[in-house]
């Protein structure tokens, strides 16, 4: 019974999306609120699959590594974190709470992987961002943001490391 002849599993190793500890900002907050919602993407990274481009145009992901929940998920949650920490919102909800709010910032998740270019490699994070007035779906602004960073050493723990801080960046 204890033989098998399917193939064993490759072990999988779960990351959360790491962020440095934000001071909290003083100063008077706006009496707005703002949902973040999850950025639209692209099938292949709408899922927990950590992605790398090892070469050109060609998208695969790290073997065995995987994210805690799907990339848009994490940005969002770490987008999330950073309004509430500033202080700038009365109030900062998700799309998952569906509070009314006044503001909704949401966009395009474009990149969020790590690139290769021989030996060297680095994060890229790309999202178009738009702010909304939920009132009348009206663009209040929009601005797109492209983020790299070196990914220093060859373990995975440097790579996730990278994306903690790219997201940082972003945020």
């Amino acid at each position: 019974a204890a033989c098998t002849i399917l193939p064993e599993s490759p072990i999988q190793q779960v990351y959360l999306l790491p962020a440095q500890p934000v001071a909290v900002a003083g100063g008077q907050a706006s009496e707005r609120s703002v949902r973040i919602v999850q950025p639209n993407t692209s099938q292949f990274l709408n899922g927990t699959r950590i992605a790398v481009q090892p070469q050109g145009a060609e998208i695969t992901s790290f073997s065995g590594s995987r994210w805690s929940d799907p990339a848009p998920l994490l940005l969002r949650n770490r987008l999330i974190q950073e309004f509430r920490t500033n202080g700038h919102f009365r109030s900062v909800s998700s799309d998952d709470d569906n509070l009314q709010a006044d503001l909704e910032l949401g966009g395009d998740l474009s990149s969020f992987q790590g690139v290769y270019n021989g030996d060297r490699g680095e994060v890229v994070i790309r999202f178009d961002a738009r702010l909304v007035r939920t009132s009348d779906r009206r663009v209040m602004a929009s601005r797109s943001f492209a983020v790299r960073e070196p990914i220093h050493g060859t373990s995975m723990d440097n790579v996730v490391q990278a994306f903690g801080l790219a997201s940082d960046k972003l945020a």
